[in-house]
């Protein structure tokens, strides 16, 4: 029931990935999971849909790192309707980000639409030692952005490789989205094995 900024980094660090539940008792806590199975990206097996390569092209969008944390969690927020970033939940994240940890930084990557300066999709996310793990994220519903959601997460593995990580971490392994962009299914030892590896500070 504490929203403990060094007791989240720890268990960030053991592999869990913690989100919040509401119980009966209308007490919010924090809820570390482990899954049976991960969605892991290897860079090298990133694929890039027709729609998105033909987005690349243009010059009309931004990706930023870092820039508007509250921001990004009120769109979120408002994307999903049962969004686990309550209060409690959000300001732990405000205090981790504003301040520095040994081998755990907190991170928003953010897409903005240049002709307007409008935030049009991004996620929040961490990394430890050379391994990035998304949180949650969102992307607006228009029309005109169709598919600035798989952009930004196209810009984001980029990003990533240059900066030579060694996989990105997407937690559930349930969702088409993560499959599509090339990720592989761990089970749950061989996820540890790897995250371990990868996970201390080089």
């Amino acid at each position: 029931e504490h929203f403990s900024p060094s007791i989240y980094i720890l268990l960030a660090k053991a592999g869990f990935i913690t989100t919040t539940a509401a119980l009966a008792n209308d007490k919010t806590y924090l809820l570390p999971e482990i899954q049976f199975q991960y969605a892991v990206l290897y860079f090298e097996n990133i694929h890039i849909s027709r729609k998105v390569k033909k987005l690349l092209k243009r010059d009309d969008f931004e990706l930023v790192k870092n820039k508007n944390l509250n921001l990004v969690i009120d769109n979120i927020n408002a994307f999903h309707k049962e969004s686990w970033i309550n209060e409690d939940y959000k300001n732990m994240l405000l205090e981790i980000f504003a301040n520095n940890y040994d081998n755990f930084e907190l991170q928003t990557f953010e897409l903005y639409d240049k002709s307007n300066s409008t935030l049009i999709a991004a996620e929040i996310g961490y990394t430890i030692g050379k391994v990035y793990t998304s949180l949650t994220g969102f992307s607006k519903r228009e029309k005109r952005y169709n598919n600035w959601g798989k952009l930004q997460l196209i810009l984001l593995s980029n990003y990533l490789q240059e900066h030579d990580y060694k996989f990105w971490n997407l937690g559930h392994a349930c969702l088409q989205y993560k499959i599509d962009l090339g990720s592989i299914i761990l089970k749950r030892d061989a996820f540890l094995e790897q995250w371990l590896k990868y996970t201390k500070l080089l």
